[in-house]
């Protein structure tokens, strides 16, 4: 892996060292040219990288020590060509030109607050282009790839279009990292062995073959099924917060009210006077689930804005129509159901009600789609193979 140090500024503010984990899973193929340097690349970003840090001039400064890595012109290796245009539509050959231009866009804000600096305001114009276009292209990629910034464009561009092989090794390393899908504890810290008395839910997560295993305490459960990483239970945990929005990890989640939705569901899920009683006044009480926002300010009607996800939690019809209706329709699919009636444990409303978000402590602002997440999920896809 390619590291590379740079210097915190008052105008830099440094990733965290697990955000560069991802980039390891491509570098080799974007490194593949026999011409390039990695010693030469590394240098050459790192001097980028600390000129765009020290001045809005850095943009250049990165061009000029860039083109002086012996980056082929062309070309050179099979795939070659693909990899270049992916890290060309994140603004660099190499792929590190974004990471230094986004730097120095960010010293150039910091500037530009300060009126007094004239010559500041005259890099800023000198650069708005070159920084209008970023924008434009983060904007176009944010909703999609969840607001990454250019080196995890350019790596979830190249690792999903060319179908990168992702060994065990890098999955492992992720189960052992702290902060690998967002700022909380590693994987294996709770999750070490199949003896539920020494790891929670009897979920080892230090080995492949644990892995594949999946809960070993009774309700026994697989996390994904090899292939098939978009209904895998690894993913919902990785990816959905516990509702209503920001309860406590440690909150209950077995109260009487959660009970309520499931035995409403569990007992078929119909508009009786349980439901009008017992149920839909639960969706209107702030307090009704240990969180501090009632689950109809957020889920309101089938229109977004203003509710979350098209859900309607005011109304029978509402609840049992589900989620994102207008959207599946314009795809000529139907809503995604948040009820199923008589199977409490296998409609989302009961689950995002008792199921917390991975790793634990997680805040819920953090990306649901991660970058290592992807990478994960890609491997699960490619058969979750353990060599």
């Amino acid at each position: 892996m390619i590291r590379v140090s740079v210097p915190a500024g008052p105008s830099f503010r440094p990733r965290p060292p697990v955000r560069t984990l991802a980039l390891s899973v491509a570098l080799s193929a974007l490194l593949s040219a026999p011409t390039l340097s990695v010693a030469a690349a590394d240098e050459a970003a790192g001097a980028a990288v600390r000129a765009a840090v020290e001045s809005v001039d850095g943009v250049e400064a990165a061009v000029s020590a860039l083109s002086g890595t012996g980056a082929p012109a062309a070309p050179t290796t099979e795939g070659a060509a693909d990899d270049a245009a992916v890290m060309a539509d994140s603004g660099s050959d190499t792929g590190y030109e974004t990471d230094a231009m986004g730097a120095a866009d960010e010293a150039d804000h910091d500037d530009d607050d300060d009126d007094d600096d004239d010559d500041d305001d005259d890099d800023h114009d000198e650069i708005g282009s070159e920084s209008d276009g970023l924008a434009e292209f983060y904007a176009r990629y944010d909703e999609e790839y969840g607001g990454m910034n250019g080196h995890e464009l350019a790596v979830m561009k190249l690792v999903r279009n060319r179908n990168i092989a992702i060994p065990y090794e890098y999955v492992s390393m992720l189960m052992r990292t702290p902060n690998a899908f967002g700022e909380g504890a590693a994987c294996v810290l709770c999750h070490s062995s199949n003896d539920p008395e020494h790891s929670y839910r009897g979920l080892d997560l230090t080995t492949c073959d644990g892995i594949k295993r999946g809960s070993m305490q009774e309700p026994q459960r697989l996390i994904f099924e090899a292939g098939n990483s978009e209904e895998s239970l690894l993913r919902r945990y990785l990816r959905n917060n516990r509702m209503p929005y920001g309860v406590p990890f440690d909150a209950p989640r077995d109260t009487a009210n959660i009970r309520a939705i499931k035995t409403w569901i569990d007992s078929g899920a119909e508009d009786d006077d349980f439901f009008r009683q017992e149920v839909l006044p639960l969706f209107r009480d702030r307090t009704a689930f240990g969180g501090f926002q009632a689950c109809a300010e957020c889920h309101m009607s089938n229109q977004e804005p203003p509710s979350f996800h098209e859900l309607d939690l005011t109304s029978y019809e509402g609840v049992m129509l589900g989620a994102d209706s207008v959207a599946k329709a314009a795809e000529g699919l139907p809503p995604v159901p948040i009820v199923i009636p008589g199977d409490a444990e296998a409609s989302p409303l009961y689950q995002r009600m008792v199921e917390n978000r991975m790793p634990a402590g997680i805040e819920p602002s953090e990306d649901r789609d991660h970058p290592n997440m992807q990478i994960l999920m890609q491997w699960i896809d490619q058969g979750a193979p353990c060599d």
